[in-house]
């Protein structure tokens, strides 16, 4: 695989989507894929009573999403991408849009603009494997995360099977931007080791975040470990995830531990970065596009918001 396809590959992989993209068209420089999902599903817990009108502790959380990915050639170290995913919820018109960023690919890296990843999902994606749950540590920073508007990243794949990403995130809110990189690294022995560092403002104060991430995968089992530790406004936060999965032919099971804590004073604070949380998930691959999946927290957390949570759903990728 050349440098070029490489770092295409990389760009795609870090988007979670179906495999099941139509080519609808494709000349020797230029191609255009679409795809996306539609994924009804609900949310069971007493913690939804907070936000529905009706007082139900069932949530209809069914959504659909669409993508468009397009890439030309304009010389052979050179080419051009474009990248659309869009998402609708069931009870609402609105189209919220995921991700739209375009870029160009070199020998020695692709730079994008848009709405796309931060530079550390690549390191927290090791622990955010679930359907359902999970993934509720990793985002001390609100640049930390995925979907981010008014992103520059620059992506490289390095010798050594390194992946070296850098990214700049100007909010529209004054006060609001993030710096920062992580370097991944693949081993061929099923070991993955993922550093990142990202720092600047969140709502006018300093801030800042780390993150370390080790993974394995033996055959059919895979454990992921994540470490977060970061500060706003000199105080600290910390936390960490681990996840596990195995597989036995078309079963998937799934278990992942979320915790953070902070040495914030006031109760709001404390609440916003608290968590404390176990779930467990079942998935079945009906075939290659069509899932069906079942997931449980269990929140360790005190009051009704925090109540355990029963979610499960079908996915039918194209």
């Amino acid at each position: 695989m050349n440098k070029l396809t490489t770092i295409a590959f990389l760009i795609s992989s870090t988007i979670s989507f179906g495999a099941q993209a139509v080519n609808i068209y494709k000349t020797a420089d230029a191609s255009l894929d679409i795809g996306g999902r539609v994924e009804p599903r609900f949310n069971i817990s007493d913690a939804n009573e907070l936000n529905s009108s009706s007082s139900s502790s069932f949530d209809d959380i069914s959504r659909a999403r669409l993508y468009i990915d397009g890439k030309t050639k304009v010389t052979d170290n050179i080419h051009v991408f474009g990248y659309y995913n869009g998402e609708m919820y069931s009870g609402s018109s609105d189209i919220k849009n995921r991700y739209m960023y375009a870029g160009i690919g070199t020998a020695y890296g692709a730079f994008s603009y848009g709405i796309q990843d931060s530079a550390q999902v690549i390191v927290t994606n090791v622990t955010d494997i679930m359907e359902t749950f999970g993934g509720n540590s990793a985002d001390i920073l609100n640049g930390n995360a995925d979907e981010q508007e008014n992103n520059f990243v620059y992506l490289a794949q390095l010798p050594m099977d390194l992946t070296l990403t850098l990214n700049y995130i100007k909010d529209d809110d004054k006060g609001n931007y993030t710096g920062g990189g992580s370097v991944f690294y693949t081993s061929p022995i099923g070991i993955q080791v993922g550093l990142g560092y990202i720092s600047g403002e969140q709502s006018s104060v300093d801030a800042n975040q780390y993150n370390f991430a080790l993974a394995y995968t033996w055959e059919d089992f895979y454990i992921g470990a994540l470490y977060v530790s970061g500060d706003i406004d000199k105080v600290d936060v910390e936390g960490y995830e681990i996840a596990t999965q195995y597989t036995i032919n078309d079963f998937i099971f799934r278990y992942v531990y979320n915790y953070r804590d902070s040495d914030y004073k006031s109760a709001t604070q404390i609440s916003e970065y608290a968590v404390n949380s176990n779930a467990i998930e079942g998935v079945y691959n009906i075939t290659n596009n069509f899932v069906t999946y079942a997931g449980y927290e269990f929140n360790r957390l005190d009051g009704k918001a925090n109540d355990n949570q029963l979610q499960a759903g079908i996915r039918y990728s194209f």
